[in-house]
């Protein structure tokens, strides 16, 4: 008798397509909760604006709960896919630094989600609501923060930024221009909100150089 192979297996089948399907429902739950923010998100929602049956989305994530979560680490992966990685080609230090303020910029610009950055709106929806999906937004943005901070030590260390520059106050004050730059282009619609993020990321290096 030939062995099966795992290939011939009907279940990888099934598993593949039903990781497929995943994907594409979290896709769209991910640009409904960056209009209808976390709260506003649920199994029913999805599945309306799926057209498709609410059992399909709760055997998918369980929950709402579940799918909120769910959305909160597919942002975080987008966020590490679209700044974090194209960052890393420039040395550590100053020049990622400045890498990852354009490339934070040009994530916004982009409109990857079409009620603006949701890790940006989640942090402000989320932030008087404890609790598992609060801990997730902030894991995730003190992930982005620490990578910040990472970076200032490492300019400092190298001499491009003021010895008694302290990390996390920098990344505090360089994470600020990213969050005013959305919230001014999400308010205003006017896209040079991204110009003037740009320029208050530059300027405000350049101020901490020796």
């Amino acid at each position: 008798m030939t062995p099966r192979t795992a290939t011939s297996d009907p279940t990888d089948g099934r598993l593949l397509r039903g990781l497929r399907s995943r994907e594409m429902v979290l896709e769209k739950a991910l640009q409904l909760a960056s209009v209808d923010g976390l709260e506003g998100l649920s199994i029913n929602r999805l599945a309306g604006a799926l057209g498709t049956a609410k059992s399909s989305v709760h055997g998918l994530f369980g929950s709402k709960q579940g799918l909120q979560l769910a959305v909160i680490e597919a942002t975080r992966k987008i966020l590490i896919d679209l700044v974090m990685r194209p960052s890393r080609t420039a040395a550590a230090g100053l020049p990622r630094l400045e890498a990852l303020g354009e490339a934070w910029m040009a994530y916004l610009d982009a409109d990857t989600f079409t009620g603006g950055c949701l890790l940006s709106s989640a942090s402000l929806e989320m932030d008087g609501r404890p609790g598992p999906v609060r801990d997730a937004v902030a894991q995730a943005l003190q992930e982005w923060l620490a990578v910040l901070a990472h970076n200032v030590s490492a300019a400092v260390g190298d001499g491009d930024l003021a010895s008694d520059t302290d990390p996390e106050q920098l990344a505090f004050e360089l994470n600020a221009i990213g969050m005013s730059a959305n919230w001014h282009y999400q308010l205003y619609g006017n896209r040079k909100a991204f110009e003037r993020g740009r320029a208050g990321w530059r300027h405000l290096l350049i101020g901490y150089q020796p």
